[in-house]
């Protein structure tokens, strides 16, 4: 964007009159623009003014006694003077103490740092470049809903303090390796569908946080969103999951999850496992983003399970990276 400088014009006098608009505050009135004349010298011929008759001695110590002011007056007179200066100090000490907490960061002011609420730390995400001259998928122009750049680069990335799963490292795996995260009893018939589906390509990333919570996210990319969507309502409707992950026999809607940071034009469906949920907990969402569906599954062991607002986070991100 080229930035745009207004130029200032010069003002135009007007004639004073009983509408003219008051100058800005500061600005110099016009009369005081001006050199000030200098004061014209007194000619030495002018005769003064006539010397008054000297007073009479009882009225000269009248007037006498009429001038000067009270003693008391005068220390009232000093204290407000003291007073009114102390008040103008203080507040020139208050004012520049709120304008240095204003400018701090809300961390750095004592007492009133932001508690952490279980969020993970991801760096700051960005958009792939498209091609040239192709549109993103939700664009007016791109009636199909398709992603045109490479979905590898739409993964989410790991979050501080993870380590990487070098099995799902953000390159291309196949088919089997996202079945296996279904229980068996479903992957042959899960494979069927995936190849009556025309699918395209399917990337993954995973990692482990220090509290020994699992992710994986898997990207599956169709030909088109006809075929996206159809595998979607193979794997799960809107009341229970379809096909049960390993680990998780039951897995019912996530009751805390609200649609709060989705994509518009996009769809999210996310499960938990409810208690008694055996030697770990499994967490996972569906996003469904035009000609491609991401599958995001979190799991850790333990009596805790896994925590609802990083699984959300996860879900929100990527959403918006497909969005």
């Amino acid at each position: 964007m080229t930035e745009q400088t207004a130029t200032p014009t010069a003002p135009t006098e007007e004639p004073a009159g009983p509408e003219q608009e008051l100058p800005p505050t500061g600005a110099v009135p016009a009369a005081a623009a001006g050199p000030v004349p200098a004061a014209e010298p007194v000619a030495a011929t002018q005769p003064g003014p006539a010397a008054e008759p000297p007073a009479a001695p009882g009225q000269a110590l009248a007037v006498a006694e009429s001038v000067p002011a009270p003693k008391s007056s005068r220390r009232v007179l000093r204290a407000v003077a003291r007073w009114t200066a102390a008040v103008l100090v203080l507040g020139g000490l208050g004012t520049g103490t709120a304008l240095g907490i204003t400018s701090m960061e809300r961390t750095d002011v004592p007492g009133l740092a932001t508690e952490g609420d279980g969020r993970w730390d991801y760096p700051e995400l960005s958009l792939p470049a498209l091609p040239a001259g192709l549109p993103r998928p939700f664009n007016e122009a791109n009636v199909a809903e398709v992603h045109h750049a490479d979905v590898r680069k739409l993964l989410l990335p790991a979050p501080a303090g993870a380590t990487a799963d070098k099995k799902l490292a953000g390159g291309w795996v196949s088919t089997s390796q996202y079945l296996s995260v279904y229980q068996k009893s479903k992957r042959a018939e899960l494979g069927q569908v995936l190849k009556d589906s025309a699918l395209r390509h399917i990337t993954a990333r995973g990692w482990t946080m220090p509290d020994g919570t699992s992710s994986r996210i898997y990207l599956l990319q169709f030909n088109s969103t006809a075929f996206a969507e159809a595998f979607r309502d193979e794997i799960s409707d809107n009341t229970s999951i379809g096909a049960q992950l390993i680990g998780a026999p039951r897995t019912d809607l996530d009751e805390t999850w609200s649609s709060g940071g989705r994509v518009e034009n996009t769809a999210t469906y996310a499960y938990a496992e409810d208690k008694p949920y055996g030697s770990e907990q499994v967490r996972h969402g569906y996003v469904l983003s035009g000609d491609t569906l991401a599958l995001v599954v979190q799991s850790r062991k333990g009596k805790a399970g896994t925590e609802r607002i990083p699984f959300h986070q996860t879900l929100i991100l990527q959403n918006q990276l497909l969005g």
